[in-house]
């Protein structure tokens, strides 16, 4: 279980790593094309639930907290779940020959890690202009030509499809939080405390999201094929970059 919600955690960043100015511009520079989509009945039901759960229970609980909190703090504590994160990217940039990109996103890590304390200051990009240069399993795979396969919906998450999944289970061995013993280090000393540990940091994420979510969701006509189109068509510009 604990794997499993560090493969969860692993995904909600990488699905809030676009600002929606980004995803937009994507979508609106590639053709709509039919896509396989055999489980589009389970898809449009769980696109349903996962947009009620964000209206009445995450955007509600982000506003609260984005009240309360200030939002360097906020910035700064998703500054540091991204830092955690980096031997995902560093690992795919190089499975796609990357080296560059890799060799910058190994000085963002040392850099943020000492100098930007634990990666809540992002100094790497701020005074030393070493931007992050996301890479997933997923996108590896898409580069080495494996196929997207179908649509899923996945619970709580929203758009994948079946090669972004893969690549998200084996990106999740990469991922530090997935190695913490919490009972040997003293840090969470329950599964309930691990839990609460991540749905604070989904929270904290879509506290500094949700309003690009709503800018890009009021046009759609049809909720589903809309994000389900824009999904796709984001993964595969990403993957021809």
């Amino acid at each position: 279980m604990r794997f499993l919600l560090s493969l969860l955690f692993a995904c909600s960043l990488v699905l809030a790593s676009s600002s929606s100015s980004d995803i937009e511009n994507e979508f609106s520079t590639d053709k709509e094309e039919s896509l396989f989509d055999p489980l589009s009945g389970y898809n449009e039901i769980m696109t349903t639930f996962n947009d009620k759960v964000y209206e009445y229970v995450l955007k509600p609980t982000a506003q609260g907290y984005a009240y309360i909190v200030p939002q360097p703090a906020r910035e700064g504590i998703a500054n540091a779940a991204d830092n955690l994160l980096f031997p995902i990217r560093f690992i795919n940039n190089i499975l796609q020959l990357k080296f560059q990109n890799s060799m910058e996103e190994l000085g963002r890590f040392v850099i943020n890690s000492t100098l930007g304390v634990v990666g809540f200051m992002d100094i790497a990009s701020s005074d030393f202009g070493l931007k992050q240069h996301s890479e997933d399993l997923g996108q590896t795979l898409g580069f080495y030509g494996v196929g997207s396969g179908f649509h899923i919906v996945i619970p709580l998450l929203g758009p994948s499809n079946v090669r972004d999944i893969i690549g998200l289970m084996g990106d999740s061995w990469a991922n530090p939080m997935a190695y913490v013993e919490a009972r040997d280090a003293n840090l969470l000393d329950s599964f309930e405390e691990e839990l609460l540990l991540k749905g604070f940091l989904a929270v904290n994420r879509t506290s500094l999201h949700f309003e690009e979510y709503d800018s890009f969701k009021k046009d759609a006509i049809d909720l589903y094929p809309f994000l389900r189109n824009l999904y796709e068509s984001r993964r595969n510009k990403r993957i021809s970059e």
